[in-house]
């Protein structure tokens, strides 16, 4: 029977010694590997670049670009005369008068006024997809590193099994040996089961993280996506980039940038509302040939009796001016002086709640890195040898199931807590580089 017990004993030590921490080398499972690749897999950097050229409201909304730059060639357009023609006929008689005219528009202080709001317009809707390209990279980058948290918990929940099942068939060996009591097998059981439902759980929450990421992609949710790069990658490679990075001005923020173009587009319609009020000229010019007689004759240059009849050609030229006596555009330019004092609050509360996204930001950033630093300091190894020693102890029969039990849950919470700190820490990093405008 002794005999028997140490070859279980040793059993056991070997499992449980044969299963690595995590962070020191650990080989992802195979159910993991549904998710990660880190040689073939989509990296950060690859997936805002995708997600920059293939997501469909980006693209829409780059259309609008276009839109204001053909609304600013059609502002730079003079605009075009005006032909009229007229033919009348005397329907008792045959006198007839025929007649071209031409009017021509000047526009003498309009067109510059609505080129000038055409041009801010471009540049306010230019910001305005830049400020679009921006929260998709800051939305790509947080989700990344959602999906990424997502995966963690399924290989630490996939570790925990495989453990936990080698720990079972172990015991139900003992049971059937007679030597461990049918409850320690049953109480295992459960506890597996257990582990195997979080397993399952986790699954589907990185699969949703996935498929969510896959549409900020542009992706079909049908498409294969791997990602390339773990949740402790992505932490580590941000933590480097922060000890080297070159401070942004908010100043250079797309939104805060399209709030202040804003301002000077309001300035431009106040410009232009006043000029369409002022005095304006048109030319005008006009060719009439009129045919016409009486019935009475006369005495020619011949001496013979002719028709009285005659054909003249008159031309005539001109200028129409308006006169801005009554309607000066006075509605027109207080409502865009009125326009002008909502853009300058509006810029104001763009730069406002910028300052306040980037001190939050640092804030949240700052405590999130300390909260990781904590857990890299060695507290998941001494919680990962604690679960050894208290297997190992089991096996030697001096501690009971529940102390088995109830230390791998502690070390379970301490994965999920490390997580979550990773989470945490990339999130904050995240929302530090939007809240600086960065879109890389």
């Amino acid at each position: 029977m002794r005999t028997r017990r140490r070859i279980i004993t040793f059993m056991i030590g070997a499992i449980v010694l044969a299963v690595p921490a995590r962070g020191q080398g650990t080989v992802p499972s195979a159910l993991a590997s549904q998710y990660v690749d880190e040689r073939a897999g989509v990296g950060l950097d690859t997936a805002i670049a995708r997600a920059l050229d293939r997501e469909p409201s980006l693209r829409a909304v780059r259309w609008d670009i276009e839109v204001a730059r053909g609304l600013r060639q059609q502002a730079g357009l003079r605009p075009n005369p005006t032909l009229t023609l007229e033919r009348r006929d005397e329907p008792a008689g045959s006198d007839n008068l025929t007649s071209v005219g031409i009017e021509w528009p000047l526009e003498l202080f309009r067109r510059s006024g609505r080129v000038q709001t055409a041009e801010r317009g471009l540049q306010a809707t230019q910001f305005a997809v830049a400020d679009r390209e921006r929260l998709l990279v800051a939305d790509v980058r947080t989700q990344y590193g959602v999906a990424a948290a997502a995966v963690r918990d399924v290989i630490v929940a996939d570790e925990l099994v495989a453990a936990a099942r080698r720990q079972w068939d172990v015991v139900r060996a003992r049971v059937e040996a007679g030597v461990t009591p049918p409850l320690e097998r049953d109480l295992l059981d459960v506890e597996l089961r257990r582990l195997e439902t979080g397993r399952l759980l986790a699954a589907g929450r990185a699969d949703v993280a996935v498929v969510q990421l896959k549409q900020l992609l542009g992706m079909s949710p049908d498409e294969p996506l791997l990602l390339g790069e773990t949740l402790e990658a992505l932490v580590a490679g941000s933590t480097s980039e922060a000890a080297s990075a070159v401070p942004v001005s908010m100043a250079t923020r797309p939104d805060v940038r399209e709030a202040e173009v804003r301002v000077t587009l309001a300035d431009a319609r106040v410009d232009q509302a006043r000029r369409e009020g002022r005095v304006d000229v048109s030319l005008f010019g006009t060719y009439m040939r009129m045919d016409a007689g009486f019935p009475q004759q006369g005495v020619g240059g011949m001496g013979a009796l002719e028709r009285v009849r005659g054909r003249f050609n008159y031309v005539a030229g001109g200028a129409m001016v308006m006169l801005p006596l009554f309607n000066r555009n006075q509605g027109q330019v207080a409502a865009a002086q009125a326009e002008r004092s909502g853009a300058e609050t509006r810029r104001e509360a763009a730069e406002l709640a910028a300052r306040a996204q980037v001190a939050a930001a640092q804030a949240r950033d700052a405590q999130a890195q300390q909260a990781v630093s904590l857990y890299a300091g060695g507290v998941r190894t001494l919680a990962r040898q604690n679960l050894n020693v208290v297997r190992q102890t089991f096996d030697l029969g001096r501690a009971t199931v529940f102390d088995v039990l109830t230390e791998q849950r502690r070390y379970l919470e301490i994965e999920q807590a490390y997580t979550t700190a990773l989470r945490e820490a990339w999130e904050a990093r995240a929302a530090l580089k939007r809240a600086l405008g960065e879109t890389k």
